[in-house]
């Protein structure tokens, strides 16, 4: 895992404030360059801290001189028009983009303003959702549709790769047919691993950002369903897509990233709110893509380390460096709340939530972690 950073693709409508969101996570949020040297310098790609309130609380106790965040790339995806799928627009090169991320954030207007017309006449983000939708399902039917008929031959020649691809293809066309992304279809675990091999757009896990206003942040995190919009895309999505939605201000969030964090503070007491959603997408993100976090905190940093959900310690000890991998011996752990609630890691020690853990540990999130290892020559 070590160097490998997963993608979250931000798609949206035009005018739904999509690039605001960009530019302003990717300002406010940036992460620093020299701790991720494999960052990518493409103008639409940014790499996002992923706030975590543990590294401070840790850092206070170990009198840290820096603390080093987890981080995850966010890339701009060229602006979605109908007939994308046929090639319309920026058609093209707006589908591959998707392809190549991990997971897909999409912006949803939820929010009036006369002076930012919609592309549609109207607010409608349900509306919104299913024209996007629709133009993945139709790259994908086209896809499915073109491998079938590449399969069938093979399948009829008794190859049994091939045959088992044509019957999921099978199950699949009518269900995208109906107007469903591939990620609801029911499917065994077999079956999924195959689908997952056809790299489809409308099998992606997404997650959706409600973009309200300034003046409706705080009411709408408070109290999502009784926000006409937000309620329903949260209907919407829970239904057909097994998806979560986030309420967030992307006005807020370009707001902040102009302000030091003292007026950011003031501004964001101001209307009301803690912060303007974007910290909650950002983690919510994080955890869509699979991935959990360790700590590890001493004099010289605190920093959060990225590890894949059910990773075992030996693996988690490679993210730090190959050497740690190799010539693992063992990993002392302390559970977060734990080490807290204890406050210093003698302390975990003497009352035993100091454990010791082997190689077939799986990590949890976090786990504030010391490896033992030893690498002979």
């Amino acid at each position: 895992m070590g160097g490998v950073m997963l993608q979250a693709g931000i798609v949206g409508l035009p005018n739904v404030g999509k690039s605001t969101l960009f530019n302003a996570v990717t300002r406010s949020r940036k992460a620093e360059a020299a701790n991720y040297p494999f960052c990518t310098i493409d103008p639409n790609v940014g790499v996002v801290e992923v706030p975590d309130k543990r590294l401070a609380v840790l850092a206070e106790m170990s009198k840290t001189e820096r603390i080093i965040p987890a981080a995850i790339e966010f890339v701009d995806i060229a602006g979605l028009v109908k007939g994308a799928a046929e090639g319309a627009g920026l058609g093209n090169k707006f589908l591959s983009n998707i392809r190549e991320t991990d997971a897909i954030v999409q912006v949803v207007r939820c929010f009036e303003n006369d002076d930012i017309i919609h592309e549609l006449g109207s607010v409608d983000p349900v509306r919104d959702i299913e024209i996007i939708n629709a133009e993945l399902i139709l790259a994908d039917l086209a896809a499915m549709e073109k491998r079938k008929e590449s399969r069938i031959k093979k399948a009829r020649g008794g190859d049994k790769e091939a045959k088992a691809e044509v019957e999921l293809i099978e199950k699949l066309l009518p269900h995208l047919d109906a107007g469903n992304p591939a990620i609801t279809l029911e499917l065994s675990e077999e079956e999924r691993k195959l689908l997952r091999t056809f790299f489809l757009l409308s099998d992606k896990k997404s997650i959706f950002a409600c973009n309200v206003s300034e003046e409706e942040l705080a009411e709408a995190v408070k109290n999502p369903d009784a926000h006409p919009y937000v309620s329903a895309v949260r209907k919407y999505v829970a239904e057909h897509h097994n998806a979560e939605a986030i309420v967030i201000s992307a006005r807020i969030e370009e707001e902040l990233s102009e302000l030091d964090p003292e007026e950011a503070r003031e501004y964001l007491n101001d209307i009301g709110v803690e912060d303007s959603g974007v910290s909650d997408l950002i983690r919510a993100v994080y955890h869509l893509l699979g991935l959990r976090t360790y700590l590890t905190t001493g004099v010289k940093e605190t920093r959060a380390w990225t590890i894949h959900a059910g990773d075992k310690a030996p693996r988690a000890a490679g993210v730090i460096h190959t050497d740690f991998e190799r010539g693992f011996i063992a990993a002392q752990v302390v559970a977060y709340d734990d080490l807290v609630a204890c406050g210093s890691m003698a302390k975990a020690k003497e009352q035993a939530k100091l454990r010791i853990e082997g190689k077939d540990y799986v990590m949890q999130d976090g786990d504030v972690v010391e490896f033992r290892f030893n690498v002979s020559k």
